[in-house]
């Protein structure tokens, strides 16, 4: 135990200000931890490559230098232990110092720094009392008292936390409706929270009875607390993603209930635990819906994540598909792109899915008005219950709502029309005969009878219901928030395949077959319309398809690891490909990656993997991240890259029920945390010391009677 406590991993757990003054004294005399590294790094100068590795040798020159098994780099111990959290000169902190041939320049910089300097003073002095103090047992038993008392403080707020952190994984209302002090309202559900609480835990009911100092249950402690939540879940956001190797942001737009325009930002990448990440990070509330308002939005978030080094970590930025997002010139995508070089703009592939059947159906007339219709029968149910009942009763199966909603082209209307068309055509007769029905009901109920009965309806009827389960199938493969670009790749040429099957199948097909539950109509289209029609829709798909999914040049790195196309790489090496890869992504050593893809094409070990995720993993396992190094980072590109903004989707979701929760009034910050706490929720249970951090956060916000900080 003493041998690892003083560990850099040790102390990134659980940091030196945290911990008591035992351990702090045995940290000092510990020392650095010294474990051999192997750090290696390769370099060329006048045509000669060159291999420099670390010597334990530093260690005997630089008393300060430790190193850290896990993250295989060299930290500066002083540093490590006072100033852990500081934003400058992070790498001998926080990420580590692995660059071998710039060593002794990093030291020497790092020896002149005030940070460096001020920590080594403040270790050497730490534990030294003078006498004076050592004699005064007044003052060690006042410090006793203090530190009790700051013991029982913090296990108050640590359970005041929980109850704050209950409501907003749940997404329950703090207080009640009328926040106002003395309004008389219903209190709300976290005072019940805490009053159960209090119940359970003596110390607590006892504090609660008798404080007078610090209750904690005020409306200002609350959204303090909420605050510092946020800000602890931030920091462990910007923590990962400083670990990890590349980054991507997603991010749109919305107007909430209260008529503020909202921008939801989200990150996306792999963590050190190599599964896929996309973390909400904020709501940003904007002025207006331009280009340049966006862009300075997204491009101050950036600027406070990643430094002006980590730049070249931001790979992708994804947007739907307006042009105030995607324009090449003046658009969101192009002005963060002149300051991170290698964030690529994709458009959401979930997105791109609706334009496509949108378009089907706005571009079409008759297309357009078959869906109008359709929604038109749904409406007619909802807006009675007595409608609704004899619904229920002859049908016993509830119509879902048309949606023209940009993120979800509802297709389950069709389905449930066309395996209940019987049934519907029965309803509607039965509220002609019913004289019980208002002649508003019976008049729209004709209408929608003659309407399931005509040809032409329910020849579009079964057109769509051909189509529309390769489309929900489609669109539940790009909700996926682990899918890759290789996944995508093959899943869009699966869904090309099967409107292409019906597109000839309608073709060929001299007469259509009559839709079960027809009796003829007043008018139809002839067979040939029909097949014209039907061409003409499918080629409306697979055209938009073919555009709005092809890939840009900058992700025809796909094709490079698609295990169904190794053996062709096997016999012609995809060199074209490879080109376009190593001129999109520059920190690929493009031999190297060359010589591992021969090598991959030619392992049947790998021909199994279904996508760079799991080829990843089958490196990860097979402990070749070293050797197979380029390909490596070019699957880390891959799979970082976003395919679908879902999440944002969920964040604008979760944003609106948290708006119904609570007043519409409430501020921005108390938003951002409640709206973090309910999607992250995940995230805060893996941090064992959650709470203590928040702790330590309200403790530094602002001077305080009540003490929550050791001596």
């Amino acid at each position: 135990m003493a041998s690892n406590m003083n560990s850099i991993v040790s102390l990134r757990d659980l940091p030196f200000s945290r911990r008591n003054n035992v351990d702090k004294l045995a940290l000092k005399e510990l020392g650095p931890p010294r474990p051999n590294l192997n750090i290696k790094q390769v370099s060329k100068k006048a045509g000669k490559t060159y291999c420099r590795g670390f010597s334990r040798s530093w260690y005997g020159r630089k008393t300060w230098m430790a190193g850290c098994e896990v993250a295989n780099a060299l930290f500066c111990y002083p540093c490590v232990l006072i100033h852990p959290d500081a934003n400058t000169d992070t790498a001998w902190t926080k990420t580590g110092v692995t660059d071998m041939h710039h060593l002794s320049e990093k030291a020497r910089k790092h020896e002149a720094s005030k940070m460096h300097m001020d920590s080594c003073l403040k270790l050497a002095a730490f534990g030294r009392v003078n006498i004076s103090t050592q004699l005064d047992e007044s003052y060690r038993i006042a410090v006793r008292r203090h530190n009790d008392e700051v013991s029982k403080n913090r296990h108050i707020l640590g359970r005041l936390i929980d109850c704050v952190k209950f409501c907003g994984v749940f997404e329950l209302a703090l207080r009640g409706k009328d926040e106002r002090e003395g309004s008389g309202s219903n209190p709300g559900i976290f005072r019940g929270l805490v009053d159960l609480v209090a119940s359970l835990d003596e110390v607590f009911e006892e504090h609660l009875r008798t404080a007078t100092v610090f209750k904690g249950t005020s409306k200002t402690v609350q959204n303090e607390l909420l605050d510092c939540m946020a800000s602890v879940i931030r920091e462990r956001i910007v923590e990962e993603v400083k670990s990890a190797r590349f980054v991507a942001i997603q991010a749109d737009e919305t107007t909430d209930v209260s008529t503020q325009t909202q921008l939801v930002l989200v990150l996306r990448y792999i963590d050190g635990k190599h599964a896929v990440q996309e973390r909400f990070f904020e709501f940003v509330p904007i002025l207006s819906t331009t280009a340049g308002s966006i862009a300075d939005a997204i491009l101050e978030r950036l600027n406070s994540i990643l430094t002006e080094e980590e730049k070249s970590k931001l790979i992708a930025q994804a947007y739907d598909g307006a042009s105030v997002m995607r324009g090449k010139t003046a658009g969101v995508q192009q002005k963060v792109r002149e300051e991170y070089k290698n964030a690529h703009y994709l458009h959401c592939y979930a997105h791109q899915l609706n334009l496509i059947m949108q378009q089907a159906t706005s571009h079409i007339p008759a297309v357009r008005v078959f869906f109008s219709d359709l929604g038109g029968i749904s409406s007619f149910f909802t807006r009675s219950p007595k409608r609704t009942a004899l619904l229920d009763q002859i049908v016993a199966h509830r119509l879902p709502r048309a949606s023209s909603t940009r993120w979800n082209f509802n297709s389950r209307i069709v389905s449930t029309v066309y395996e209940n068309l019987g049934d519907l055509i029965v309803c509607f007769e039965t509220i002609r005969a019913d004289s019980s029905f208002d002649n508003t009901t019976v008049r729209e109920a004709s209408g929608f009878l003659r309407m399931l009965q005509d040809e032409d309806f329910c020849f579009f009827l079964q057109l769509f219901h051909q189509i529309m389960p390769h489309v929900d199938m489609m669109y539940q493969q790009l909700q996926k928030k682990d899918i890759d670009m290789v996944f995508i790749k093959r899943a869009l040429e699966n869904f090309t395949c099967s409107i292409q099957t019906i597109r000839d199948r309608s073709s060929s097909q001299q007469q259509e077959e009559e839709t079960p539950g027809t009796t003829g109509s007043r008018r139809a289209l002839g067979e040939r319309e029909k097949q014209r029609l039907s061409k003409e829709i499918c080629d409306t798909i697979l055209s938009h398809a073919r555009d709005r999914f092809s890939f840009t040049s900058h992700l025809v790195s796909a094709v490079l690891l698609e295990g169904g196309l190794f053996d062709q790489h096997q016999q012609t090496f995809p060199e074209e490909a490879l080109n376009t890869t190593v001129r999109a992504y520059p920190m690929l050593h493009k031999e190297k990656l060359r010589t591992e893809l021969s090598l991959i094409y030619e392992s049947p070990d790998f021909r199994g993997c279904c996508g760079a995720l799991a080829m990843y993993q089958v490196l990860q396992s097979y402990n070749l991240q070293e050797t197979f190094s380029e390909t490596v980072v070019l699957l880390n590109i891959l799979i970082t890259t976003p395919m679908t903004t879902a999440e944002a989707e969920r964040c604008f979701s979760t944003l609106k029920r948290i708006k119904t929760f609570l007043r519409n009034t409430m501020g921005q910050e108390r938003l951002n945390a409640l709206a973090m706490l309910s999607m992250e929720r995940e995230l805060v249970r893996n941090m064992p010391d959650f709470n203590e951090r928040v702790i330590d956060h309200f403790a530094c916000l602002k001077e305080r009677r009540a003490k929550f900080q050791y001596k």
